[in-house]
């Protein structure tokens, strides 16, 4: 275990993300680029030049949010019930929600179009309220490719976890994605020396599941799904990624795309098997 390279009398895990010299908590400073030490902190141009790089503003958080939003619209004039409690007459929804059935067809292209379907008012507040706490918080702290990752295998993780637990279901959400940055968030911060429930987020995280278990109507799956994959793909980025020294830096970024090809087929197979 290294130690704080001002306080050397304190273990730490976490480096600064331009130096690379440890630092413990009192040390650190969190910029859109990672932990830095106090010296590197205070270069608030390279800072910022690190930041428009990386995406400061949360601009993708903002476009998937938009994206669900007009979805939603044209799934409710097509037809959807805007209250929810069904699928109502929508095509759009009917022909976007995953299930076995239609994945044995060959439409494979619905565990991807489920993520970005709602079936209900309520269900799409509730899901872009979180896309837009969890993004904001992420997204300018990780970068925009990393941020896309994480939620590209957590929306194919839920659609597996869904098509897995519940094999006569029609499933729709962004649930998935959701549940996937929660697990996430939790292994960014832990990776740079925050604890998660200081912040609300373990807390929050705790109340979801418990609302996913006592709920009814609630796919199981799609949440355990996104937990699972997005859990994943945080560890390859930010246990293997950033504390691997010599590792080529788009290692990471190929394992979590072959995540994200392995949470497809998962779902084929399982289709297949029904």
């Amino acid at each position: 275990m290294d130690h704080c390279y001002r306080h050397p009398d304190r273990e730490t895990g976490v480096a600064c993300s331009r130096c690379e010299r440890p630092i413990c908590p009192d040390c650190m400073t969190t910029t859109s680029v990672g932990m830095r030490c106090p010296e590197c902190a205070a270069d608030r141009i390279e800072v910022r030049s690190g930041a428009a790089a990386l995406g400061g503003d949360p601009s993708l958080t903002y476009a998937l949010i938009a994206l669900n939003v007009i979805v939603f619209l044209a799934t409710t004039l097509s037809g959807g019930s805007a209250t929810g409690g069904s699928f109502g007459a929508s095509d759009l929804l009917t022909d976007g929600a995953v299930s076995r059935h239609a994945v044995a067809d060959g439409e494979i292209w619905r565990v991807v179009t489920a993520g970005f379907l709602h079936a209900g008012l309520f269900h799409l507040a509730f899901n872009m309220f979180a896309l837009w706490i969890l993004g904001g918080l992420l997204e300018p702290a990780i970068g925009r490719l990393r941020f896309a990752l994480l939620y590209a295998v957590s929306v194919l993780g839920g659609s597996f976890g869904a098509l897995l637990l519940e094999p006569d279901a029609l499933t729709v959400g962004a649930s998935g994605g959701i549940f996937g940055l929660m697990a996430a968030a939790i292994i960014v911060m832990r990776s740079r020396g925050i604890d998660p429930m200081e912040s609300g987020l373990g807390l929050w995280m705790g109340l979801n599941l418990l609302i996913t278990f006592t709920v009814p109507g609630i796919s199981i799956g799609g949440h355990l799904g996104g937990l699972v994959g997005g859990g994943a793909a945080a560890l390859i980025l930010f246990e293997l990624g950033e504390r691997s020294r010599g590792l080529p830096a788009a290692v990471p970024a190929l394992l979590v795309g072959a995540l994200c090809g392995l949470a497809v087929v998962g779902s084929v197979v399982v289709s297949g098997s029904s």
